[in-house]
């Protein structure tokens, strides 16, 4: 039977993390009204991150499962697009491998496409920070706020927070755009978004439950330089028409 969602999860050296936060996914998927798939894509890690994918599904028999797995580290966003392209739903949802948003937010992204309102939802952690559990230490989340006022300008799209790793995807819409993306790290999440608008996708920011998890790979000044770059990479892009989908 075919699933109603297929959720992707991208996961690089998480074997100390990824056990618990699959579980959980798995345990939701088995209580869920919707049929769910499930899709951890090892990026190439060097550690048994795909062995622990393995062992859990191999004990839920019953839940749609794919581990995804090559031998070099490529980029969550390259990780991110080769799950979405096995995802055999017509709605695609990735989570970060840590869950900082709990699984159980995915109605909120997901009910306004099944809808047709909206064709490429995200989450968003500054519409309401009400919703933020367990914050980052002050000086990473003001480097993230930092970071998402320089994506609005370069970008000139009008959302306050592009990089939440919760977003979700109308896939037959979507699918052919993952063809023209060329970001493969820490800037795809706006590539995806910049994309779809560009392709005059409808696509809408959410407000999300968020809680920080220790383990993050992110550097503030590292990644806000390598942002900048891909920012400007983008609009590159963008202005010699390499987003445009070939002319059938």
């Amino acid at each position: 039977m075919k699933p109603d969602v297929s959720i992707v999860i991208p996961a690089y050296n998480e074997e100390d993390r990824l056990g618990g936060p699959l579980r959980q996914i798995v345990g939701f998927s088995e209580t869920s009204k919707l049929s769910l798939e499930i899709i951890v894509v090892d990026d190439g890690s060097s550690d048994g991150t795909a062995d622990v994918a393995e062992e859990i599904f191999g004990t839920f028999p019953g839940i749609a499962n794919q581990v995804i797995r090559y031998e070099k580290n490529r980029g969550k966003g390259f990780a991110v697009k080769t799950g979405l392209l096995a995802a055999n739903a017509d709605i695609g949802l990735f989570t970060d491998a840590d869950l900082s948003t709990p699984i159980e937010e995915m109605s909120k992204l997901v009910d306004p496409i099944r809808s047709g309102e909206f064709d490429v939802t995200f989450g968003s952690r500054a519409l309401d920070r009400t919703l933020i559990g367990t914050h980052q230490p002050w000086q990473r989340e003001q480097g993230g706020r930092v970071m998402n006022l320089i994506i609005k300008m370069m970008s000139r799209l009008p959302f306050y927070d592009t990089q939440c790793g919760f977003k979700a995807f109308n896939m037959q819409k979507f699918r052919p755009l993952l063809d023209v993306m060329t970001i493969d790290r820490f800037g795809f999440d706006i590539e995806f978004l910049y994309i779809a608008n560009y392709h005059g996708l409808r696509l809408a920011e959410i407000p999300v439950r968020w809680n920080d998890v220790a383990g993050s790979k992110v550097s503030v000044l590292r990644d806000t330089l390598r942002m900048i770059d891909e920012l400007r990479q983008i609009r590159w892009n963008a202005k010699k028409g390499r987003y445009d989908l070939p002319k059938n």
